[in-house]
């Protein structure tokens, strides 16, 4: 990617919040920033399902909504499909 997306990446998680956390069950998700990790919660409030938020292998945060796979030791994160719906493009 180009300077001016990373630009922009990074504006936006200055803004947003620098990581991603992710229901299990039914995709929902939130952003959050370092010093309030301990805020969220471990249970999506929508549909009290698993929350998503580190990485299970190496504990990593991760920083797409849209992640299925850790940025950092390439663990799989989630299943890549949602009801029925790839959640990401194959590359």
């Amino acid at each position: 990617m180009g300077r001016a997306a990373d630009w922009l990446r990074e504006e936006r998680r200055k803004t947003l919040g620098d990581w991603a956390a992710v229901c299990l069950r039914c995709g929902a998700a939130r952003r959050w920033f370092d010093e309030f990790e301990a805020e969220v919660p471990d249970t999506c409030p929508e549909c009290d399902g698993e929350l998503l938020r580190r990485c299970r292998a190496c504990n990593a945060p991760f920083s797409s909504a849209f992640a299925i796979e850790c940025e950092e030791c390439g663990a799989a994160l989630r299943e890549p499909e949602l009801f029925g719906t790839r959640i990401r493009k194959s590359k």
